[in-house]
This record gives structure tokens, sequence and C-alpha cells, in this order.
């Protein structure tokens, strides 16, 4: 079977097998693994933060940093679809007692004129608001990257109304190899940054959160009481430091594999790319179900041919290309959709 289904079923590869192994070892709560405070050192370098922080998911990143940068009763503005709406269960909510304003953006993407007069005045009938959250690249727009000059007039919008930003940027390695723009060029406009190893990395566990050495160390007590702190993390911060070293560039394999898919979704009546140019590894496309039924039995019929994609809603697929499907997978991934 060739999957298709998501960035985060990649297997480490042998290269990555041996590094884990042979990782030194120690306790990361006690701050000893030298590995872990590697991974952190390298993490904040690249994006240019002072201090970084290693976590099992990406969810958790995110919602230590909806914790570092709202009470209980305030608010966080982001776009309709993003991640921590759609799925995270409820974090927000459940774990810090924050309310999340949706704005609707086009392909996952906001705007300045997106945000005039939202920010709530002081009023005791109202969360007030704190915080300003951007996903980049956007997973449910369809993989786009959120241009950095948007960014930079978003960021300087937020500093005018002294509310905090933080960037989910469990794909921002995507977002950087398709624009040639470095990690800490997006990273300078943000308080904090999430990135993710397991998926277009391809490690089994792991992401990040950087920021100021402040907010860091207030990270590690949230890190704590949501039930992420761990021990002897050598080997899986071993795999994360390997694939900084050796999966970040061969990304651009992965945006040409997903274009190669886009051409063959083109070619099939009653399918529609959604967005209609894909930038990075996510492939979206509805489907006309009355020609073709669900998305689901698309989904289905494709798994016959060998091929697993995602039916995610009434109207829609994805397909994402990652380290474990080649070129042959993905040209193999092309014929069946355009013959399923």
């Amino acid at each position: 079977m060739i999957d298709l289904r998501s960035d985060t079923v990649t297997k480490p590869t042998p290269g990555m097998r041996a590094a884990m192994a042979a990782a030194p070892l120690g306790d990361d709560v006690y701050g000893e693994d030298p590995m872990g405070n590697l991974l952190e050192e390298r993490v904040a370098a690249l994006l240019g933060k002072e201090a970084a922080i290693f976590v099992p998911s990406g969810t958790m990143a995110n919602q230590i940093a909806v914790r570092l940068h709202c009470r209980s009763g305030e608010e966080m503005i982001c776009e309709a679809t993003s991640h921590i709406l759609l799925w995270e269960g409820g974090g927000p909510a459940a774990l810090s007692g924050v309310t999340v304003r949706p704005l609707a953006g086009k392909n996952g993407l906001l705007h300045l004129p997106d945000f005039t007069a939202l920010h709530r005045p002081d009023d005791i009938h109202s969360p007030p608001t704190k915080l300003v959250w951007l996903e980049n690249t956007h997973n449910r727009g369809g993989g786009v990257v959120q241009p950095l000059e948007s960014i930079k007039s978003i960021s300087q919008w937020a500093r005018r109304e002294k509310l905090s930003l933080h960037l989910d940027g469990a794909r921002l390695w995507n977002a950087s190899v398709a624009t040639g723009a470095a990690m800490k060029a997006w990273a300078v406009y943000f308080d904090t940054v999430s990135v993710c190893f397991s998926k277009g990395l391809g490690a089994p566990v792991g992401s990040a959160l950087a920021g100021s050495r402040e907010a860091i160390k207030l990270a590690r007590r949230y890190r704590k009481l949501f039930g992420g702190a761990m021990r002897q993390i050598g080997g899986l911060a071993a795999a994360c430091l390997y694939a900084i070293d050796h999966h970040v560039e061969r990304l651009t394999e992965d945006h040409a594999n997903a274009k190669l898919l886009a051409a063959a979704i083109r070619d099939v009546p009653g399918f529609a790319l959604t967005p209609a140019e894909v930038e990075t590894n996510l492939v979206w496309f509805e489907v006309d179900t009355a020609r073709h039924g669900s998305p689901q039995e698309v989904a289905r019929n494709l798994r016959e041919k060998g091929i697993l994609v995602s039916a995610l809603g009434e109207k829609t697929v994805r397909a994402c290309t990652h380290l474990d499907a080649n070129r042959a997978d993905c040209e193999r991934a092309a014929e069946a959709i355009r013959t399923v």
C-alpha cells in the first residue's frame, strides 16, 4: 500500500534508527539529557529565539503556548480552519479556559484587513483579547504558505494592540523550503513558535516550542502540568536532530510529488483542487458526489488500487506526500487517481 493519508505515517530511516540507538541518555526532567539539551539549543538557534523546549506532540506545544499567553476567561484569535480549533479536542477551553474567536480566511490565510476592529474594548461583558494565532503552512488551507509580508503587517498591528503572537509552525519547514526564507525570518514576528519533527521530517515523535528564556522556563512548568515531562529522551531527540540534518532540504521532493498528484486530480472530471494551486506537500480536493460517490467511496476505491488517502468531510479528500512515498509511488498513485 502507498500511504498518502498523512505525513505522520513515516517510519524512521535506517540512519535515523542508528542515531537513536547511539544516543547518550540522561534525565530530561533534571535537565541532564545531552541530546535533548542539544536539540533544544538547535531549535532555538534555527528560530532565532532564546530558548526552546522539546514536547511529545504539536498539540502539546500549542496548548502550552495558549497557557503562556492567556489566562482563563481571555480570548485568542485564529483562522476558522486552524488546527488548534478543528483538531485539538477543544484544548484552549478545556485546559486553559480560553475562548477562541475564529476568523474566516481564504485557503486558511489571514491578512491585515481581517483584523480591523477585532480587538475587544475593555468591557466587563467581553473576554479581553490577548493572542493572535497563525498557522504556516496551513493544513486545512491546502498547505498554503502565509506570505511573509502579510505576517509582518499582522504582527505590527498586534504589537500596536498589545497582543501576543504565536505561530503554529508544525510544517514551517515546508514553508521555509518552498520559499527559500530561513526559519527565523518567519519566527521573528512571533513571541512563540511551535515546530513538529514527526511530519515531513520523518521522526517518530516530537515537537518543540521556542520563545524567550522566561517563556520557556514557564513552559516547562506547563509541560509538567499537562503530563508531558519525559525522562531519557536522548533517542527521540537524536531522531529529531538527524531529521533536521538530513530531511529538511529533501522536502522539495515532497512538494514536487504533490504537484504530480495535483496534475492527476485536474485530469479527473468531478474532482476539484481546493485550493487550485498546490504549494507544498498537501493536496486537498473536493469530489462531485453525484458523479463519484462520497469521499469515503473514493477513498475505498483508491484503497482497492493500493492507495490510501483521507476522506475528511462531506465532499473533501486529502492526499499528503512525504518521506516514505517516493516518485515512483506518487506516479503510481497519480495513475490510480486518473482511473478511479
